[in-house]
C-alpha cells in the first residue's frame, strides 16, 4: 500500500498546484477517473502489450460521462503514458486529503440503513460539523446490516450510534 501512496504522490500534488483556481471541477473528473482506474477490465485492457497508450485514452475518456476539461485530457494522457491508471484512486485519495488540508475540513462517510434525503443531510451535517469541530464534506453509503441510525467515519475517528451497534454493546454486557 506505501508503494501506491509514494506512486501517487507526485501527481496527486502536480494536479492539486495546477488545478488550486478550480479544484472543484478538477474533483469532479478525477473521481470519474479514479473510478475508471479501479476497475479491473480497465487495468487488465490497459496491460495488454498489444494495446496502446492512445487506445487506453481513448477508451477512457469515452467512458467518462461528459466532456472532459483540456486539464483533464493532459492528465490522463500523462497517468496513461506512465503506466499509472491502477494508481489513479490512490491520486484522487491524495488529491483530496490536500483539497481538505488547504480548506480545514475533512471527508466523512455517513453508513446509513436507509437512503437519506436532502434537507435531512443537511440538518445532520451542521450537526456533525459541530460534534467534529470541522467542516465536512459528507457521502452517504447504504448498509442494511446497521439495522437503523447511523455509523460516521471521519478519517480516524468513528461515531457509531446504529442499532448494529447498541446489540453488540447490550451483547457484551449480558456475556461479561
Amino acid at each position: 500500500m506505501a508503494e501506491l501512496a509514494t506512486l501517487a504522490r507526485p501527481y496527486a500534488e502536480a494536479l492539486f498546484k495546477s488545478t488550486q483556481s478550480h479544484a472543484s471541477d478538477a474533483s469532479g473528473w478525477l473521481d470519474q477517473l479514479a473510478v475508471i482506474g479501479g476497475n479491473a477490465q480497465m487495468l487488465q485492457f490497459a496491460d495488454n502489450p498489444k494495446v496502446t497508450s492512445s487506445q487506453v485514452f481513448e477508451l477512457v475518456s469515452g467512458v467518462v460521462k461528459g466532456e472532459l476539461p483540456e486539464p483533464a485530457r493532459n492528465f490522463l494522457r500523462t497517468v496513461i503514458d506512465n503506466g499509472r491508471l491502477s494508481v489513479l484512486p490512490e491520486i484522487a485519495h491524495q488529491y483530496r486529503a490536500l483539497r481538505n488540508a488547504v480548506g480545514g475540513s475533512a471527508d466523512a462517510v455517513v453508513h446509513s440503513a436507509f437512503p437519506i434525503d436532502g434537507s435531512a443531510l443537511a440538518d445532520l451535517g451542521a450537526t456533525l460539523e459541530k460534534r467534529f469541530g470541522r467542516k465536512l464534506n459528507l457521502m452517504v453509503e447504504l448498509e442494511p446490516d446497521l439495522i437503523g441510525g447511523i455509523r460516521v467515519v471521519v478519517g480516524d475517528e468513528v461515531l457509531d450510534t446504529s442499532v448494529k451497534a447498541r446489540l453488540q454493546q447490550m451483547r457484551a454486557a449480558l456475556t461479561a
